[in-house]
């Protein structure tokens, strides 16, 4: 999860590019005061979808946290909270739009160095210290070995066939990939619109070629079913840039078109003791396209007026929330439910409160100087 998961940076100074008529100022740009805060909020919001996807959505390890079934828990609701691992698909979608903003205009090493930055200092703080909690005696869920655990430390697992001691980290893996895709495809030759069109079709057919062929190298580079959503991102960040660019307009909608079909595809009455089946194609299909519809609301100032400095406050508690409260969420449930004897709905609100009082924590105390440092270190290093 994400650049999703990332801050939304100021954007960059828009200027044209020879022969490309296209770079022209969005007006959101002009009249935001240099941030997106409402993508702030989107932000946030995707990340409570997933978190209540993880705390009454599904079985597993969280059925033993409970003591019970989410679905004995949450007997009305179970349902509804099954459709929030659909918050990953609009981090995807927000991801691709903020990665195109940073990246405009900006050398590689730049943007090494700020995507390195803004993800390394909490997740690192993050596999420790879920690490170290699994490790305690009184905790009833098992640590990953050390050695999978210093493994983790590198974001390589997943390739690596490691145990993960993050459950949300394979979304991490997803946005490395990206980066460097379009690292390599757009930033080190220079981001103009012509190449992040063409970047956008090629990766798109691409795509589509890699799934027919059912090659797992192509899989693996070319992500297949989180393609479209990067993909619809990018192409609402040009909408950002000009709303008049019907080329945009286009490379949009084949992206919710197709990104509709691989979460249908993956989601709908998706088998496996450890998910609650029957969703609902339709309501798929609706949050899929409402996901889509509020980022590019707001890349269109549509939504200018949700301009709160709380949302800020929001954005920068997502990615450290996102990070910590699955696996510490099982922890928070077992002791508010079993051992404190709290219903499921006030375990529910304690859980999550808990989660983004760490989630601020772990902003004021890791992200807020070790990003900082991080990025300058890397900025220096030649």
């Amino acid at each position: 999860m994400t650049e999703t998961v990332v801050g939304t940076p100021a954007p960059r100074p828009v200027t044209s590019a020879p022969g490309n008529s296209r770079d022209t100022a969005a007006p959101a740009a002009r009249n935001s005061g240099g941030r997106l805060r409402a993508l702030d909020g989107l932000r946030l919001l995707a990340a409570l979808m997933v978190a209540f996807y993880h705390y009454g959505g599904r079985g597993g390890e969280i059925t033993r946290a409970w003591g019970s079934s989410p679905s004995t828990q949450f007997p009305t609701l179970h349902s509804w909270f099954a459709y929030g691992c659909l918050g990953v698909q609009v981090f995807f979608v927000i991801s691709g739009f903020v990665i195109c903003m940073s990246g405009w205009g900006r050398p590689l090493r730049s943007f090494f160095a700020s995507r390195v930055a803004r993800l390394m200092p909490a997740y690192w703080v993050a596999v420790v210290l879920v690490t170290a909690v699994f490790a305690l005696p009184v905790v009833a869920y098992d640590a990953v070995s050390p050695s999978d655990a210093l493994v983790n430390m590198t974001l390589l697992q997943q390739p690596l066939g490691a145990d993960r001691v993050l459950g949300v980290c394979w979304t991490l893996w997803v946005e490395v990939r990206f980066y460097a895709l379009f690292a390599l495809c757009v930033v080190l030759p220079g981001a103009s619109r012509r190449r992040v069109v063409m970047f956008c079709a090629v990766w798109t057919l691409a795509a589509a070629v890699a799934d027919a062929a059912n090659e797992p190298l192509l899989d693996l580079v070319l992500m297949p079913e989180h393609a479209p959503f990067f993909i619809g991102g990018i192409g609402i960040y040009l909408l950002y840039r000009d709303r008049r660019d019907v080329t945009a307009w286009g490379i949009v909608a084949v992206s919710w078109l197709t990104g509709q079909h691989y979460a249908v595809a993956e989601l709908w009455h998706r088998p496996g003791p450890g998910h609650f089946s029957y969703r609902s194609a339709y309501v798929i299909i609706a949050i899929v396209t409402l996901g889509f519809l509020a980022v590019l609301a707001v890349a269109l100032g549509w939504l200018r007026r949700a301009d709160w400095r709380r949302l800020t406050f929001a954005g920068a508690l997502t990615y450290p929330f996102y990070l910590v409260h699955e696996h510490l969420g099982w922890v928070a449930v077992e002791v508010f439910h079993q051992r404190l004897g709290l219903p499921a709905y006030p375990t529910l609100a304690a859980t999550l409160a808990c989660m983004l009082f760490l989630a601020w924590l772990f902003n004021r105390f890791v992200e807020r100087r070790g990003t900082r440092l991080l990025r300058e270190a890397l900025a220096k290093s030649r």
